[in-house]
């Protein structure tokens, strides 16, 4: 059985009579990359800097590696941290900028050269060494920060949306980057962004945050293909999923005038009729021959398309609400062609409309 690096139990936080955690419990397992998940102001941050040590907590308990770190200080959480912003001193060079905590914990001076040298190394930062920070790229001085963290040698890193401010080029790269880190490293990682490539790509589990609590955890997988809720459901996957508003009868789910078999749906607390709404990703629907071997096939008139390169997304109608289907970016369409579209109802997600839970 792994033992867990991080633990938080029953946590809360208040500001005032605003309730920003509540009773959040978390277990993260020794080597996990974790990545809090969510939109603005869902509570991701505010989680990250209650491990920190940053934030006061109402009520609860924080444990790392088996100590109680409730009221501890930041620096004696054994935690390293990768803020937003790179919070690099202006003056110092890279390798002062590295060393500068180290100096001030009255590391000896060899051991820093050692812990500097192995960072350097490990993130591909060598040359940068006698630079200061105005000469380097966004992506630079980023790699700095994260290594200004390696330097420490702790057990738990917390990334707190390192990316945002990196161009899309950049942001890639330094996403394959961490995930190498990680590989190489196997130290736990606490990562908060609200990209979800970026979760998707980088987490081994992720937390899906809303309102200041856990809407879903789980592996990447998991997420994508069994959301919990209408939420998670709509915050994963790009494009956005679709949703059929109609009713679930013993005969599939019927939308307007349309009825769309649910043969092979795995329900989630056995088979429970009434309104409800059916998701289906824009990826799992097929057209043209390929709809011939799905259980619902329908022809639609395309209404709008949008050229994406690898990908072409069609929008349309199906019984009388918005949809929208991925083609091949080789498939030439053009507004108002007629084609047949399928799916596989088996594939998608049903929610009760009185709780938004999985059927």
């Amino acid at each position: 059985m792994t033992a867990n690096s991080v633990e938080i139990r029953g946590l809360d936080l208040a500001f005032g009579a605003v309730e920003v955690l509540k009773d959040l419990t978390l277990e993260i397992p020794e080597g996990e990359f974790l990545v809090l998940l969510g939109a603005s102001g869902c509570g991701k941050s505010t989680l990250l800097n209650c491990i920190a040590g940053l934030l006061d907590i109402t009520g609860g308990q924080i444990f790392i590696k088996d100590r109680n770190v409730t009221w501890a200080e930041p620096s004696q959480r054994g935690i390293g941290m990768v803020f937003q912003s790179y919070a690099l001193y202006p003056q110092m060079t890279v390798k002062g900028n590295l060393s500068f905590g180290l100096k001030n914990a009255r590391i000896p001076k060899a051991e820093i050269e050692e812990r500097v040298a192995r960072a350097a190394g490990i993130l591909q930062i060598e040359p940068l060494l006698d630079r200061k920070p105005a000469a380097l790229s966004g992506g630079q001085r980023q790699r700095v920060a994260i290594g200004r963290a390696l330097v420490r040698d702790v057990d738990v890193f917390l990334f707190d949306e390192p990316l945002s401010n990196l161009d899309a080029k950049l942001r890639a790269d330094l996403r394959v980057e961490i995930k190498r880190l990680h590989q190489k490293l196997r130290n736990t990682m606490i990562y908060v962004t609200h990209d979800q490539i970026e979760a998707m790509t980088l987490a081994d589990r992720i937390a899906i945050m809303r309102s200041g609590a856990i809407q879903q955890l789980g592996s990447p997988d998991e997420i994508y293909n069994r959301p919990r809720t209408k939420y998670v459901a709509e915050f994963i996957g790009s494009p956005a999923m679709n949703f059929l508003d109609g009713t679930v009868t013993e005969r599939g789910f019927i939308a307007a005038d349309t009825t769309i078999p649910l043969d092979g749906y795995g329900w989630a607390d056995g088979v429970r009729q009434g309104p409800a709404w059916l998701g289906i990703r824009p990826e799992h629907v097929v057209s043209g021959e390929l709809a011939a071997g799905k259980s619902f096939r329908q022809e639609i008139t395309v209404e709008l398309f949008e050229p994406m390169g690898a990908d072409t997304l069609v929008w349309t109608t199906l019984a009388g609400q918005p949809f929208h289907f991925n083609l091949d970016g080789q498939h030439k369409v053009a507004t108002g062609d007629r084609m047949t579209i399928g799916f596989d109802a088996a594939r998608g997600s049903l929610f009760g409309k009185d709780t938004e839970l999985r059927l």
